[in-house]
């Protein structure tokens, strides 16, 4: 039953990762099946990007720093989620990482994808998202993790709006891990499955994402590395 039932969650996956480029199909599902906040014309901003690429902490430092209330839409990791705030001029974040690690995390936190269905995915995401590049702010991995400050301000100048800059000290970053945790205790029990998927640093990924460094390295997957790692470096240096 385990094999029968993985096979079905992948090839759900293939069908959700074509689905997620169309804003009219994607987001009404996602209010049906209650998934992550999709997007509606009143929401502050979208903060959106592939899986394990900063979205939990985005969100909870991005809330840590305001002081208001903000709606924001995200968790879909889908494209159509950016292709609506694009179209009805709100602001929006699409976050990205380099691939080997988001799409390693990801192969991790799912259990039953394989490291070639999750390039796939990377490679539908943005590519879906490549004609708006120069319409969002694009939030690379490392910069939301050590300057999130700096993406929320490139934000406020792209879109007009006065978002308030998340200070990245070690007491506001702790903040949101701690944000985090809480959101992922009320969901599994503490031990290795709440590692595998819980949206912030974990010794036990690292070592497991080693043990699969190997696979994602692979001569069989070699032109969909090398073309998630191409589209990347097209939205990190493109200008903002």
């Amino acid at each position: 039953m385990p094999a029968v039932q993985n096979a079905a969650n992948r090839l759900l996956y293939e069908g959700k990762t074509i689905l997620a480029r169309s804003p009219t199909l994607a987001l009404p599902v996602a209010r049906l099946r209650g998934h992550g906040e999709p997007f509606d014309p009143h929401v502050d901003i979208v903060i959106e990007g592939f899986p394990r690429s900063a979205n939990t902490f985005a969100v909870h430092a991005f809330r840590v720093a305001q002081d208001r209330p903000v709606r924001i839409a995200h968790h879909l990791h889908a494209p159509a989620q950016v292709i609506a705030a694009v179209r009805a001029r709100v602001a929006a974040i699409t976050l990205i990482r380099e691939p080997e690690d988001a799409v390693l995390e990801f192969v991790i936190a799912k259990g039953y994808l394989s490291v070639r269905q999750a390039l796939r995915g990377y490679l539908r995401f943005y590519s879906a998202l490549l004609p708006y590049r120069d319409q969002v702010v694009v939030g690379p991995f490392r910069e939301v993790t050590s300057d999130y400050g700096e993406v929320i301000a490139k934000v406020n100048a792209m879109f007009g709006t006065r978002f308030l800059e998340f200070d990245h000290t070690d007491d506001n970053v702790r903040s949101a891990f701690a944000a985090i945790e809480a959101d992922w205790a009320t969901r599994l029990p503490p031990g290795v499955a709440f590692e595998r998927k819980v949206g912030r640093p974990s010794k036990i990924r690292e070592g497991l994402k080693e043990e699969l460094r190997e696979e994602y390295r692979a001569r069989g997957v070699s032109d969909l590395r090398e073309r998630a790692e191409r589209l990347r470096g097209a939205f990190v240096s493109s200008p903002s």
